[in-house]
């Protein structure tokens, strides 16, 4: 399978070569990667530079933007820049993070999970961090989620829940959509992903609101936005947080911000939002 991997990086001089060197070591090789150099002032392009010297299938683009950390649409926007230097020659399209380290039959085992189930949509190992010198589970890590970091699409399904939205939230609203579209959501505990930087580090003040303004653009409504919220927030062990997230939901609700799904895609996501909290309580 034609595996295209695009890696948006920002300032990544400290991991940006482990991730390569990581995937330049795969089983199965990818037909392309591109490094999006996303406003870094540090040596993240130098880095590159050498690598697309060393392989041909290793592209770089340079992209200015804002300085200002926001999750969501400055990720996905500095994604497209890469993507429109690409053909449409792919089986898999991924978006990876700039500091992950990749067991060497990553994408060798993808591929066999894709060939097996043609109505795989989107598949992913999972991530782990370093405490107290062990590499142990993210805390916010999933069965049934496929981390921001590292997402791998069949092109079929990424062209059906119309690509990925520039928006705090895109990492989620894109399961519940392809889900919506019949497709299935694959995590494989055996492929253990070393995440160099928790998710988040380096979020800046201004996108504390923004979680909760997804809830309101994936049309939770109300009651399923204070859950979610309430969880999350007791995840991160910040009382604080929910409260962001709940006044992100309201200034979102009363400017009428464009939603990032239809109602009838909406009204699927609440259903099935409810299915999966009424099952955690049985």
């Amino acid at each position: 399978m034609n595996f295209y991997i695009i890696i948006p990086a920002h300032n990544e001089q400290s991991s940006i070569g482990l991730t390569l060197d990581s995937l330049a070591k795969q089983s199965l090789l990818p037909k392309r990667i591109v490094i999006v150099n996303d406003n870094s002032t540090d040596k993240t392009q130098d880095i590159v530079e050498v690598y697309t010297e060393k392989y041909a299938w290793i592209s770089l683009v340079n992209s200015k933007s804002s300085n200002e950390h926001l999750p969501g649409s400055k990720i996905i926007n500095a994604f497209y820049k890469g993507y429109d230097t690409l053909d449409d020659n792919y089986d898999v399209i991924c978006k990876f993070d700039a500091d992950l380290i990749f067991p060497n039959n990553y994408l060798e085992q993808l591929a066999n999970h894709y060939k097996k189930n043609e109505k795989l949509g989107m598949a992913s190992g999972f991530c782990y961090i370093e405490k107290n010198n062990n590499w142990v589970l993210e805390n916010l890590t999933r069965k049934d989620h496929i981390r921001g970091a590292l997402k791998a699409y069949r092109k079929t399904c990424f062209l059906q829940i119309g690509k990925l939205k520039p928006s705090m939230g895109w990492d989620t609203v894109d399961e519940l959509l392809a889900k919506f579209y019949n497709w299935d959501i694959l995590t494989d505990d055996s492929l253990k992903v070393k995440h160099l930087k928790p998710t988040g580090i380096s979020y800046n003040k201004a996108s504390k609101y923004l979680q909760g303004e997804a809830m309101y653009k994936m049309r939770y409504g109300f009651i399923i936005t204070l859950i979610s919220a309430m969880k999350l927030a007791y995840k991160k062990k910040s009382l604080r947080l929910f409260k962001n997230y709940m006044s992100g939901y309201f200034k979102a609700k009363k400017s009428k911000i464009e939603y990032l799904v239809s109602e009838k895609e909406g009204e699927f996501i609440r259903r099935l939002r409810w299915k999966g909290m009424l099952n955690k309580f049985k």
